[in-house]
């Protein structure tokens, strides 16, 4: 399930860290949590879907090692970023 280009656009103007930044860890963060959730909700309807499930756990795989990389290298932007997405860690 894509994120439409509006959403899209509304979660980089969030989480950018100054103008044009598209690819920071905090919004490659934010793009994955919001695939991920949308992902869950799609899961919960069509339980046997295995290739979205899949696509799941390697978007989740993928946050986490980004996560991981932010903790390591700047633990004040890692625990900003955790408190405004709600992430449990």
């Amino acid at each position: 399930m894509a994120i439409a280009a509006a959403r899209k656009a509304e979660i980089i103007r969030d989480f950018a860290t100054k103008d044009g930044d598209t690819g920071s860890s905090e919004v490659q963060i934010a793009l994955l949590s919001e695939d991920i959730n949308n992902l869950t909700e799609h899961l919960k309807i069509h339980r046997k879907d295995f290739t979205s499930r899949r696509g799941l756990l390697m978007k989740v795989g993928t946050r986490s090692k980004l996560l991981r990389y932010l903790r390591n290298t700047e633990p004040k932007r890692y625990q900003t970023i955790l408190k405004r997405l709600g992430l449990r860690r």
